[in-house]
């Protein structure tokens, strides 16, 4: 039962199904954002 809720949550209306590969990528952003500080540091010679 716990499985079937968990599957339930994880799929999207069908509404928004066109956007599912967009939403798949969104959790990366915050990733690249961090590697972005790091390329940004590398600009400035970690000042």
């Amino acid at each position: 039962m716990l499985s079937i809720f968990n599957l339930n949550l994880a799929l999207l209306p069908e509404a928004y199904a066109p956007f599912d590969p967009i939403v798949d990528i969104l959790p990366i952003i915050p990733v690249l954002f961090f590697l972005l500080a790091f390329v940004w540091q590398a600009s400035v010679k970690f000042r």
